[in-house]
């Protein structure tokens, strides 16, 4: 006999790439509580501060936003580590007693630092808790989240072997969890869809491919400044359409024939991806993974050096040895080495067999024939004993 509702709790933040998988796991859930006629009620932890609660509020995926403070896990030393230890508690706090009233079936963590203080809460208040990490390596706040762990979900097979000996029997690979949207309508529909919305804002130009520029949710300075300083080398060859993060709009060159410039795309994300024919990205786990599972392929400039574990550098190492992508990595993320990089996808050829490889990346985590976030909703249903 069924339960008469549900309540899941949620728990991630700090990047989109944090947000938008948990988002796709949560569209899931309520599709699979109507086919079992199960209410259900969404509910997401993440930091009062930044860019959290726009996000999830926008998607209109969950019910209630909940702010809770967050502090900063770093692994070096610093000052602000002592600060941060009290914001760590606080949010333990402010988690733990939101959850006494909620009391939760399951928590599922997405990640990122605010997701520590809900997973020890949950943990102390025995409601089960799943997490789930993107990355090719796991990061810290995963590593200590998955201490609290009925399952730890990967996107990778072999992100397993990064785990201790007694964690890794409860690891499971599952994909990375993508928006439903992505795997739905005709491919060929969507690509006009996105073609359209790109004329909207100028002409293409029919004979020459589009390049797609993705910098993440928050822009990435880095991959901008390549945009800009070769800017009419690539408008000459591509139809550039380039989402370059709110911080850095304001600064990119404008009014240039063929260059279509957008701060941020997100309901139109799918249909923009599908139009592309080659994407320049930084290599986050939740951008790689949505241009996978629409088969496109790649030439990726990862975040690396001392402010980063290296995990899209992993990523990328990962989709590049698979033929997927190219990589531009370190002192190789200059303008010579992105010209090279993108001539060589001019050629038809060469792009066909980059996207065949990221297609079949994504059909590789399609087990049984469901998708990833398909698999981890029912997971969560089965740890909330239905």
């Amino acid at each position: 006999m069924g339960k008469r509702s549900l309540k899941i709790a949620f728990a991630g933040g700090g990047t989109g790439g944090h947000i938008y998988p948990g988002l796709a796991i949560a569209d899931e859930l309520r599709v699979l509580a109507s086919e079992k006629g199960i209410p259900v009620e969404l509910d997401w932890f993440g930091n009062s501060l930044g860019m959290d609660r726009n996000l999830v509020e926008k998607s209109g995926s969950v019910d209630t936003f909940i702010g809770i403070p967050s502090g900063k896990l770093r692994r070096y030393f610093s000052f602000r580590n002592v600060l941060d230890v009290f914001k760590i508690g606080a949010g333990f706090v402010a988690s733990f007693f939101r959850m006494v009233r909620m009391r939760p079936d399951v928590l599922f963590s997405k990640g990122g630092f605010v997701s520590v203080p809900p997973c020890v809460a949950a943990s102390v208040l025995g409601i089960p808790v799943l997490t789930h990490e993107c990355d090719f390596t796991p990061g810290l706040a995963t590593r200590i989240n998955s201490r609290f762990a009925s399952r730890i979900l990967v996107s990778y097979e072999q992100t397993k072997e990064f785990l201790g000996a007694r964690l890794r029997g409860r690891a499971v690979a599952t994909g990375n969890p993508v928006r439903p949207v992505f795997y739905e309508g005709d491919e060929a529909e969507n690509a006009k869809n996105g073609r359209e919305f790109i004329s909207k804002d100028g002409k293409l130009d029919a004979g020459k491919p589009i390049l797609l520029v993705l910098g993440g949710s928050l822009g990435a300075h880095q991959l901008n400044s390549l945009v800009a300083e070769n800017l009419g080398w690539l408008c000459e060859r591509f139809n550039v359409v380039h989402q370059c993060g709110a911080k850095d709009a304001e600064s990119m060159p404008r009014g240039r024939d063929g260059y279509f410039l957008y701060p941020f795309i997100y309901k139109e994300m799918r249909d923009v991806i599908s139009a592309a024919d080659v994407v320049l990205s930084r290599a986050g786990a939740n951008s790689i993974w949505e241009c996978a599972v629409l088969g496109k392929p790649l030439v990726l400039v990862p975040l690396c050096g001392s402010g980063t574990r290296g995990d899209q550098v992993d990523n990328a190492r990962f989709f590049s040895e698979r033929g997927a992508a190219e990589v531009l990595l370190g002192d190789d993320a200059d303008s010579e080495h992105l010209r090279t990089a993108l001539s060589s996808m001019l050629d038809a050829e060469k792009r066909a067999k980059a996207a065949e490889a990221s297609r079949s990346l994504s059909l590789g985590t399609m087990a049984d024939g469901k998708r990833p976030a398909r698999r981890i909703a029912e997971m969560i249903l089965e740890e909330a004993g239905l």
